[in-house]
C-alpha cells in the first residue's frame, strides 16, 4: 500500500500513514477447545491403537470373562479384550463416519446451490423431489440402501451418507434461496460472472456458519447409524470390527446383567460425538464472514449499463408490464424516456412500483417476476434480447437503497470495489485501487485506505451508502440506476452526494433514474419527475414545477399535500430551514477553519 492519506488542516496538508486493516482474530471459545481437545484424543487413538495393541485385541484368552487387572473391560464370547478390540476399533469407525459425512455434506450441497441455478420450473421440481425425500425417515432409507447393497463396511458408509443428502439438501436450498436474492448476487449476475464462481465465492461462503453446525451434527448422527448398521448385522462384517459390531458382541453379557464389556464402545460413541459437535460450533463462528473470516477470493459489487434507443434518448420504454408468475400485475403498461444526461425522478409511495421499473431496466428483476415490453432500449442496447453481461457491466451503475445488503459480508470491500475496474475495465490493481480511492473520497468517506481493508459490517450504514455511490461513480456508467441512494446518509452528507452526482451527470452526460420519497430532493436534483401510483406512471412533469398549484393530477397533488415543509410554521413553533442552516454552518466552518492559523491560545498556566 503506497498510497497516503493528505487532509487538510489549519496548517496545511499533513501527510498521514494508511492505516493497515486489523488482523484477523480467531476466537477460540471454551466449547471449541474441549471439542478439539476430546477429538485430538479420540483421532490419537484412532492412529495409534491398531499398531500398538492389535495383537492384543486379536489374542483369545478366557472366554466372557468379567473385569481383571489383565482385563480391565473383560474378554467377549470368544475371549477378546474387550478394552484393547474398543481402542483398535476407533480407527475403522472414524473412517466410515468421516466417508459417509463427506458424501451426506458434498452431495447435499451441490444438489441445495445447484437448484437456485436451474429455470423456475426445473427448480420447483427439485424442490419438491428434496421435500420428498426430506419426509421420507433418514435410518430407514438407510437400511433399504444397505439391504440393497448387502452387508459390509463400503454398502453401509454410502447407506448413511445417501440417507443425509436430503437433510444437507433441503437446508442448502433454504439458506441459497435466501443468499440468491441479496443485491450482491444479482450484481454478480449482471456482470455476467459464472455460475461456479457464484456458488463459490458468494453463495457458500455466506452459508457456512449453518452448514459447519449440520455437517457436526450429520458427523455424529452418521457415528451412531453406522454403529447400528452393525449392531443389527448390515454394517461391518467379521472379523473386522467398529464399535457397532463390538456393542453386538456384548450383548449376551449385557443381557446377563454385566454391562461392563459395552461401556468402552459406548463411551467412545458419546465422547466422539460430543467432540464433533463442540468442534463445529466453534468453528461456525469462526467461520461466520462477519466475524473476520479472510477470503482471498473476490468477486464484484457494482455493475454498470446504457441503454439508448436513438440520438435523443439514452432510455427508451415503451408498454413496459412486469407481474408475478401468478399474473398478478405490478408495473401496467408504461412508458417513459431518458434522455442523454438528463436527471429523472421517480416518486410515488411505497408499493407504486418504483424499484421494480427501475430493476426492470437494468435486467435485474427478482424471481418470480415476468416482464415484458414493446420496446425497451438502452443506448445502443436492445433489453428485450440477450445482452451480453461484459457490456452490460460497462454502462449501467446501481445503487440499491438498502447498504446492508448491497456488499457481500464474505469479502473485504476493496475487493469488492475494485473489481469491475480490473476485470471488465482491464485496470490493474494499483490503477483500480487508486481510482475507487479518489472515489470514496470524493463521496467523503474517512480514512478510504482503511476501509478497502474492512469487511462491510465493519463500517457504519452511512459509510456502505457512500462507498456503493463512489463504487458506481467509477465505472462512468452511461446510465446510474440510484434507489433511495441517500436514506442512510446525514444532511450535510446528504447534500455533498447530491452535488456529486449533480457533477457526475453535468460533466459526462450521464443518465440518472433517481427513485426517492423526498420531494424536496428530487425538486432540486431531478430536471423531470415521473409520479407513479399503483404501477401506473399518473404524471409526468418537470421538476421546478412540482408543486400543489401547479401539479395536475389529484394523486400528485395529494403527495405534495402530505409532504411535511421545514420552511412553514407549525401552530406557534417556528421552523428552522435545514438547507439554508446547513450552507450557513458550512460558510462558518470555512472561516473558522480560514482564521485559526492567527488565533492565539492562552493555556491556563499563562493566564
Amino acid at each position: 500500500m503506497t498510497d497516503t492519506l493528505t487532509p487538510t488542516t489549519a496548517g496545511g496538508a499533513v501527510p498521514v500513514a494508511p492505516v493497515a486493516a486489523p488482523p484477523r482474530r480467531f476466537h477460540w471459545t471454551p466449547g471449541l477447545v474441549t471439542g478439539l481437545a476430546l477429538l485430538s484424543v479420540v483421532v490419537l487413538i484412532g492412529v495409534v491403537a491398531p499398531f500398538l495393541l492389535q495383537d492384543r485385541a486379536d489374542a483369545l484368552g478366557e472366554r466372557a470373562a468379567g473385569p481383571s487387572a489383565e482385563h480391565w473391560l473383560g474378554t467377549d464370547q470368544s475371549g477378546h479384550d474387550m478394552l484393547a478390540r474398543s481402542l483398535v476399533a476407533t480407527r475403522l469407525t472414524l473412517l466410515m463416519t468421516i466417508g459417509a459425512t463427506a458424501l451426506a455434506v458434498v452431495v447435499g450441497v451441490v444438489a441445495g446451490t445447484t437448484v437456485w441455478l436451474l429455470p423456475r420450473r426445473g427448480r420447483e421440481l427439485c424442490l419438491r423431489v428434496i421435500d420428498t425425500m426430506v419426509a421420507f425417515p433418514g435410518l430407514l432409507l438407510a437400511l433399504v440402501v444397505a439391504a440393497i447393497l448387502g452387508a459390509g463396511a463400503l454398502p453401509a458408509v454410502i447407506a448413511i451418507g445417501v440417507a443425509g443428502v436430503p437433510t444437507f439438501a433441503r437446508l442448502t436450498a433454504n439458506l441459497a434461496a435466501q443468499v440468491s436474492q441479496r443485491d450482491f448476487v444479482s450484481t454478480a449476475r449482471l456482470l455476467g460472472v459464472s455460475d461456479r464462481r457464484i456458488v463459490s465465492d458468494h453463495m457458500l461462503p455466506n452459508m457456512a456458519e449453518p452448514l459447519l453446525v449440520l455437517a457436526a451434527s450429520t458427523f455424529a448422527q452418521s457415528l451412531t447409524a453406522i454403529s447400528a448398521l452393525s449392531f443389527v448385522g448390515l454394517g461391518v462384517q467379521s472379523p473386522q470390527y467398529d464399535f457397532g459390531k463390538l456393542l453386538n458382541d456384548a450383548l449376551p453379557s449385557l443381557l446377563a446383567g454385566r454391562p461392563e464389556q459395552s461401556v468402552g464402545p459406548a463411551v467412545l460413541i458419546v465422547v466422539t460425538g460430543l467432540a464433533s459437535m463442540l468442534v463445529g460450533d466453534g468453528l461456525a463462528a469462526a467461520a461466520d464472514p462477519r466475524s473476520g473470516r479472510r477470503v482471498a477470493s473476490a468477486e464484484l459489487r457494482t455493475a454498470g449499463t446504457s441503454l439508448h434507443p436513438d440520438v435523443d434518448a439514452m432510455v427508451r420504454v415503451e408498454n413496459l408490464v412486469v407481474g408475478t408468475t401468478a399474473g398478478k400485475p405490478l408495473v401496467k403498461g408504461i412508458s417513459f424516456s431518458i434522455a442523454r444526461g438528463e436527471i429523472v425522478g421517480i416518486v410515488g409511495e411505497s408499493g407504486s412500483g418504483k424499484s421494480v421499473t427501475a430493476m426492470s431496466v437494468a435486467r435485474l428483476l427478482a424471481d418470480g417476476l415476468e416482464a415484458s415490453a414493446a420496446t425497451m432500449r438502452l443506448d445502443d442496447l436492445d433489453l428485450l434480447r440477450p445482452v451480453d453481461p461484459t457490456v452490460m457491466a460497462q454502462t449501467v451503475s446501481l445503487v440499491y437503497q438498502d447498504p446492508g445488503s448491497t456488499f457481500n459480508p464474505a469479502l473485504r470491500l476493496g475487493t469488492q470495489l475494485t473489481e469491475v475496474l480490473r476485470s471488465h475495465r482491464g485496470r490493474s490493481r494499483a490503477e483500480a485501487r487508486s481510482i475507487v480511492l479518489d472515489a470514496l473520497r470524493r463521496v467523503h468517506l474517512t480514512l478510504p485506505e482503511k476501509r478497502l481493508g474492512q469487511h462491510p459490517h465493519e463500517l457504519s450504514g452511512g459509510m456502505r451508502q457512500r462507498a456503493m455511490i463512489a463504487a458506481a461513480l467509477t465505472t462512468d456508467p452511461k446510465l446510474i440506476i440510484a434507489d433511495e441512494p441517500t436514506t442512510a446518509l446525514d444532511v450535510t452528507v446528504q447534500a455533498e452526494i447530491l452535488r456529486e452526482l449533480k457533477r457526475l451527470n453535468r460533466e459526462t452526460g450521464t443518465a440518472i433514474m433517481f427513485i426517492s420519497h423526498d420531494i424536496g430532493v428530487v425538486r432540486e436534483l431531478c430536471d423531470r419527475v415521473l409520479v407513479m401510483n399503483s404501477g401506473e406512471i399518473v404524471e409526468e412533469i418537470d421538476a421546478d414545477r412540482l408543486d400543489v398549484a401547479t401539479a395536475v393530477h389529484p394523486y400528485t397533488r395529494a403527495l405534495l399535500a402530505a409532504t411535511p415543509s421545514l420552511t412553514e410554521r407549525v401552530g406557534d413553533l417556528p421552523v428552522v430551514d435545514w438547507r439554508a442552516e446547513a450552507a450557513r454552518a458550512d460558510e462558518a466552518g470555512a472561516e473558522e477553519a480560514r482564521v485559526a492559523p492567527a488565533t492565539s491560545v492562552t493555556t491556563p498556566k499563562e493566564s
